[in-house]
């Protein structure tokens, strides 16, 4: 044995580990949007949730990642822990495919047969070569991930194949045999070598595949493997239950708990069964045989299949003792403390699960200071202490709410590969600012209200019914943001614009004639500054909804994204047709609201020039400069 030989050993396992996690990273950030799909859309059929769990894991290649997204999911309340339950048991089984592709080490093909392709030392080259093509050569969507998934492929058998070199020349010291008949002759030793390996590597499937590389020295017995295997399902939940337990709620830690009762008594099984098989001398063929990758791969397969199916009847007895374990918390104040516990940094390896849960917080944001604009409104026609209070309870919410999406945001960004993942991200963090002014003016048209009721003002008719026009107009743009941004509707969000370029218009007009009315004594000159602050009011909540327009725009075109706002400006200045038409529509259907007293006053001002001036740009062409 030389340094050199355990260079090639450690470096080998280098790149095995290495090829494993850029080929699984690769996996989910390509297949993210079908997996958000298929866990959203499992049912309390604890069949349907074995398999997958199955089939997510096996795509993925790791059973740890798919529990702690099952635990983020059961956090942001998407599944219940009932529905995880059977995620976890097929989990556990789906890990096993990685070892199945691992067996490949040992086929044997006569020379020149077209099946040596599927060798590994032709399979590590083949994949090398697909996957720099993909990346260097390519740009169509999704290209790099896919060439990652190519190249990890390849990494992963190129260390395998230089583990077994390596381990080939070890098999000539003596120290090697040593520590492999050790194995076999404690079955204690074996578990707890089994175990430590797979918690310090935190995947089981990077463990069984290094037992089959080890199996290349041919002094693996199956009597000192197996124990060892069994070990890796301990040491590999423990990892897990960790991750789920950081920071989660109740639930999300008892998806840990399910995990460790689940594999402790697949081991008790194991080992009870294993022990009863040989005393009758049915594994007496194979007890003191030297096992390949092969059979290692297919011990793996039978033991977790087997105990998954012996054990997927006793899902409610696991949930019952979980609960045991990890009791309920006290019941929490926060409404929105299920839809903050969803930004889940378990989240971070599975982009659509992570936008997912931005999406939901910001819309609950949004829902939350609409309402509270509402509420608002409607203390100004009577005051209400408790629904002022209300309001400001409600603003602290949206605050925090503000913080937390915020946070999760510029977290989540430096795990992001893909660039429409990017331009949504970027889209999120600019509305929520946006969402959190207009719940700031609920605030603000509040404390108006609550200024009039305890001074006894009120606004001369006209006066409210300018108001009661503007609020019309506001709760419009309200509405249309509220479409754009839930439904990704851009007709809605291109209706927005038009509506502000009237509500300033109004603005203008009506702090004019309020003026006006104060110099004749029809407006209460007490009143002046709380009529002045609801119409700034109003003016910003325009504003935040033209915005939140836009954003939805460029997550639908993010190709505008670079002349943002060039393109917007276009519009505004009449290069659309179809904006015009809008405009035009608004600006008579709102000025056709005001009272006399207020239309004539500001006809006396004109309209806007027509919006299809000679020598305006359209938007579109400013994408093609």
């Amino acid at each position: 044995m030389s340094f050199f030989d355990l260079l090639t050993l450690f470096g080998g396992l280098a790149m095995f580990l290495y090829g494993m996690r850029l080929m699984g990273d690769g996996l989910k950030e390509s297949a993210s949007g079908a997996l958000k799909i298929a866990m959203e859309h499992v049912t309390n059929n604890p069949i349907k949730a074995f398999l997958l769990g199955f089939g997510v894991t096996a795509l993925i290649q790791s059973s740890t990642a798919t529990i702690v997204i099952t635990s983020g999911l059961v956090a942001a309340g998407i599944l219940s822990l009932h529905q995880s339950l059977g995620i976890i048991i097929g989990a556990n089984v789906g890990t096993t495919v990685t070892g199945q592709i691992i067996r490949l080490l040992d086929m044997d093909v006569s020379g020149g047969s077209w099946l040596e392709i599927f060798k590994p030392s032709s399979l590590a080259p083949i994949a090398l070569i697909i996957g720099i093509i993909l990346i260097m050569g390519t740009r169509f969507k999704n290209s790099r991930s896919i060439g990652n998934i190519a190249i990890g492929f390849g990494i992963l058998f190129s260390g395998l194949l230089n583990m077994t070199d390596a381990v080939s020349n070890l098999t000539e010291t003596g120290l090697f045999e040593q520590l492999l008949s050790g194995l076999g002759g404690n079955v204690l030793i074996g578990y707890a070598t089994g175990a430590a390996v797979a918690f310090v590597l935190q995947s089981s499937s990077a463990t069984i595949g290094i037992l089959q590389a080890f199996s290349a020295s041919g002094l693996m017995t199956f009597k000192a493997i197996y124990p060892v295997i069994v070990g890796v399902y301990l040491g590999d939940c423990v990892t897990t239950a960790i991750v789920c337990s950081i920071g989660a709620k109740v639930d999300a830690k008892r998806v840990g708990i399910v995990h460790i009762l689940f594999n402790l008594t697949k081991t008790a099984v194991i080992f009870a069964v294993v022990t009863i098989v040989h005393q009758l001398g049915l594994l007496d063929f194979v007890w003191n045989k030297a096992v390949n990758s092969g059979i290692i791969a297919n011990t793996n397969t039978v033991f977790n299949l087997g105990c998954a199916l012996l054990l997927l009847p006793l899902l409610n007895v696991y949930e019952e003792m979980s609960r045991r374990i990890v009791r309920d918390e006290p019941a929490h104040e926060n409404r929105y403390k299920d839809k903050l516990d969803g930004l889940n940094p378990a989240f971070f390896a599975t982009p659509a699960l992570a936008l997912r849960s931005c999406y939901d917080l910001l819309l609950t944001q949004f829902e939350a200071a609409r309402a509270n604009i509402s509420l608002s409104i409607t203390l100004l026609d009577q005051y209400d202490e408790k629904k002022d209070e209300q309001i400001n309870e409600e603003e602290g919410n949206i605050d925090l709410m503000t913080d937390h999406a915020s946070r999760y945001i510029v977290e989540l960004l430096p795990h992001l590969r893909e660039d429409h993942h990017i331009s949504i991200l970027d889209q999120y963090y600019r509305v929520v600012s946006e969402f959190e002014r207009i719940g700031d003016e609920a605030v603000h048209i509040a404390k108006s209200a609550r200024d009039l009721s305890e001074r006894e003002l009120a606004f001369s008719g006209v006066a409210q019914e300018e108001l009661q026009v503007l609020i019309r107009l506001v709760t419009r743009m309200l509405d249309l943001a509220d479409l754009a941004f839930r439904k990704r509707d851009e007709e809605a969000a291109f209706q927005i614009e038009p509506l502000e370029e009237v509500a300033d218009e109004l603005i203008s007009g009506f702090k004019v004639n309020h003026l006006n009315r104060m110099g004749t004594g029809k407006c209460n000159l007490f009143a002046d500054t709380n009529f002045m602050n609801l119409l700034s009011s109003a003016k910003r909540i325009a504003s935040a909804c033209t915005n939140i327009g836009e954003a939805t725009v460029i997550r639908i075109r993010p190709e505008i994204a670079t002349r943002e706002h060039s393109y917007f400006e276009a519009l505004r200045a009449g290069g659309d047709e179809k904006y015009n038409k809008a405009y035009i529509r608004a600006h008579e259907e709102y000025f056709r609201m005001l009272p006399d007293e207020s239309r004539e006053a500001m006809a006396s001002k004109g309209h806007r020039p027509s919006r299809a001036a000679a020598g305006t740009p359209d938007p579109e062409d400013i994408l093609q400069v």
